[in-house]
């Protein structure tokens, strides 16, 4: 696992490897990248008006160290708004939010998601909802038809079990699921 600061990282596992490193520093990916067999991709920044490019330098890194290393699979968790998913967060996420305070950052997802696309691995882009601290209730839609759908609220506990289950899953194999209440 690349991380930033692994003092941070509350979990531990005989499987689990901690890599120090920046996602935009392609040797530090390099090294995290040797001897996995997918990727998951979890990347955040704090709100910036800004030009981003932290979701789409970071996803090519790991796509070219991907192909250098033979990993197939990557799981890229986006978000509402990124993409064909842009219009279904609510009135006020949809008109306020997301254009004054998100918009360079979800124009980098963007851009983050047509790197993906356009890859020849086998992607999965993940978009949940309005994310909160719960517990997981397992009990999420997958929703990949956002015909009349505004979407709601879901745990960061549940998009990370979904997540976990598409490492081995074919399912949503070149595919977008976004995942709600």
């Amino acid at each position: 696992m690349l991380v930033r600061d692994a003092s941070k990282v509350a979990v531990s596992n005989p499987r689990l490897r901690l890599v120090t490193g920046d996602i935009l520093n392609t040797r530090d990916v390099d090294a995290a990248m040797a001897g996995q067999e997918a990727v998951i991709c979890s990347l955040g920044t704090g709100v910036t008006f800004r030009h981003v490019t932290l979701f789409s330098d970071g996803t090519q890194h790991l796509l070219d160290a991907m192909h250098k290393h033979a990993v197939r699979r990557i799981v890229c968790i986006t978000g509402i708004g990124a993409g064909d998913s842009r219009g279904h967060g609510g009135l006020f996420y949809d008109r306020i939010v997301e254009p004054t305070v998100l918009h360079t950052i979800y124009e980098d997802k963007d851009r983050q998601e047509e790197l993906l696309r356009h890859s020849d691995r086998d992607w999965i882009i993940v978009r949940p909802g309005m994310l909160t601290n719960n517990e997981a209730t397992g009990k999420y839609r997958v929703l990949l038809d956002l015909t009349g759908i505004t979407v709601g609220k879901v745990a960061r506990a549940d998009v990370a079990a979904f997540v976990l289950e598409q490492l081995t899953s074919n399912a949503f194999v070149h595919k977008t699921p976004l995942l709600t209440y």
